[in-house]
This record gives C-alpha cells, sequence and structure tokens, in this order.
C-alpha cells in the first residue's frame, strides 16, 4: 500500500511539474513575441520575388513560375530579385532547384545579374521594345512609368459601314497586358538607381513611352502611328493579368446603343449595388 501511494505522489508531481514547464515554456514564448512585434513594429517591408511552385534546376523560367511576397526590408540583399526586376528573368535558367516561395536571387540564375547596360539588356529575348510618341493625358496624366502594365487604345477615322464616302472615328482596344520598359529616356534600373527627386521626376515630363511586344505587335503598333487617329494608354493594376476576349471598336452609333448597358454592369458589377 505505501509503495503505491509513493507511485501515486510521484506520478502528480511529474504530472505538475510538466504542467509548470509547459506553462513557463508557453510565457517566454508570449515575452518573445511581444518583443519581436515591438522591434519589428513600424519596420517596412518590400516586395521581393518568389517561386510561385518547386522549380527543377535548369528550369527555363516564365511569368507562371514567379510570385511575390512581402519581407522586411532588413533582410533584402542586393542579390534579391524585385518585382521591377521580374522581367529580366524571363527566358533564363535556373542554376538550382527551388522550393515553393523561396526568394529569387541573381546567384541562382545563369547568367547572374545583368550589367549596368543600355536599353537592350531589359528586353525578353523574342520580343521587341517599341516607342510610341505618348505622353501627358494619353499616358494617364503622365503617371505611367517604367515596368507598369497597360493597354493600348487607338482612335482613328475609318470609312462608315452605312457609309463608305463618310469617314467616321472608331476606338478599340489594340493591345492588352502590355509592360511599360521606358519613359522618355527612363527606365526601370535608372528609376531604382536614382534618388528620391530622380523617381518623382522620373513619372513626368516625358512625350514617349516604350513597350515590350511581339514582332507582330510591332508591326500593329508602327502601322497605328502612321494612321490619322491617337493612340492612348490604360493603366493597370501590377497583379491584373486579365485580358478581355472580342471587345467591340466604338463609334457614335455603339455609344448610342451600348451606354446603358454598360453604366447597369458599372453599378450592379463594380459598386456592387443590389437589386439591379
Amino acid at each position: 500500500m505505501k509503495e503505491k501511494i509513493i507511485l501515486a505522489v510521484s506520478l502528480l508531481m511529474g504530472l505538475a511539474a510538466l504542467f509548470l514547464t509547459t506553462r513557463y515554456i508557453k510565457n517566454k514564448e508570449g515575452e518573445l513575441n511581444k518583443r519581436l512585434d515591438e522591434i519589428y513594429e513600424g519596420a517596412r517591408k518590400v516586395s521581393v520575388v518568389v517561386a510561385a511552385g518547386p522549380i527543377p534546376a535548369g528550369t527555363v523560367i516564365t511569368r507562371k513560375d514567379l510570385g511575390m511576397k512581402s519581407i522586411f526590408e532588413s533582410a533584402v540583399g542586393s542579390h534579391v530579385v524585385t518585382p521591377d526586376d521580374a522581367n529580366l528573368v524571363l527566358g533564363k535558367k535556373t542554376l538550382f532547384a527551388l522550393k515553393t516561395e523561396d526568394v529569387l536571387s541573381w546567384s541562382f540564375i545563369e547568367g547572374g545579374a545583368p550589367a549596368a547596360g543600355g536599353l537592350s539588356t531589359l528586353v525578353t529575348p523574342g520580343m521587341r521594345a517599341v516607342s510610341l510618341p505618348i505622353g501627358g493625358a494619353q499616358a494617364v496624366s503622365g503617371m505611367v512609368r517604367p515596368s507598369d502594365r497597360i493597354d493600348v487604345l487607338g482612335t482613328f477615322a475609318f470609312p462608315s459601314k452605312t457609309a463608305p464616302d463618310v469617314m467616321e472615328n472608331v476606338t478599340l482596344t489594340m493591345l492588352q497586358d502590355v509592360t511599360v520598359l521606358a519613359t522618355g529616356q527612363t527606365t526601370t534600373r535608372q528609376l531604382l538607381s536614382g534618388d528620391r527627386g530622380q523617381r518623382s521626376a522620373a513619372g513626368t515630363g516625358y512625350s514617349t513611352v516604350t513597350l515590350e511586344v511581339s514582332a507582330e505587335e510591332a508591326e500593329l503598333l508602327v502601322f497605328a502611328q502612321q494612321m490619322r487617329g491617337s493612340l492612348t494608354l490604360a493603366l493597370r493594376n501590377p497583379g491584373d493579368v486579365t485580358w478581355k476576349r472580342d471587345l467591340p471598336s466604338v463609334n457614335f452609333e455603339h455609344l448610342q446603343k451600348a451606354l446603358p448597358d454598360i453604366n447597369l454592369r458599372r453599378q450592379r458589377d463594380i459598386r456592387h449595388k443590389p437589386n439591379l
């Protein structure tokens, strides 16, 4: 009987010790987390490029392989690939295997970081750089900047379908989801290397915008510049890679017919107003 009492007491003491130890560890974890929150409170985070999924060594990088993640600025070194430089790694091979959400480093990429060079080093292999005479209101009040994504809209005078001898203005979306390589003489690389004043000035005062397009798209844009009309850029959210199929061209007749439905869709689908 005495042995059973000793065993029971020992067991209770062990459980009490386990409870107290667990409670002590949790308290210390809470203190540590509180201290870390105090340390990092107000610390600035920046976006970096990460692997969107597992990437084997020797993989030719495509846009679908890349994602973004926010980390503390203090953890970002000069070797980390930033979202502004994401286009520079497209078409290049990985030297090492990457796991999901691994931060992309230039040391993981064949050829390493691009040397400071001209615009040609920013053009993705197989693509072309084309400059358009666009500025001011046509470039969203001059706020389009290098690495932005835009749509290109054109307004031209075409023979009327109902009266071929009469010219009518028609607006259509020519290209969707196009990357801006430069505004005026400012490229992404120059924007990143400049001081705060240069970065602020980079968004204004230009009269040309350089886009990254395919060879076929380059022909369309060059031809469009020779026609009577104008080109306008529509700015996108950086993460918006959607596109719309079969967008109609707009003339006065279409404008009259489509406006009621367009306004209805805006209130119902964009402003989410009920009972529409």
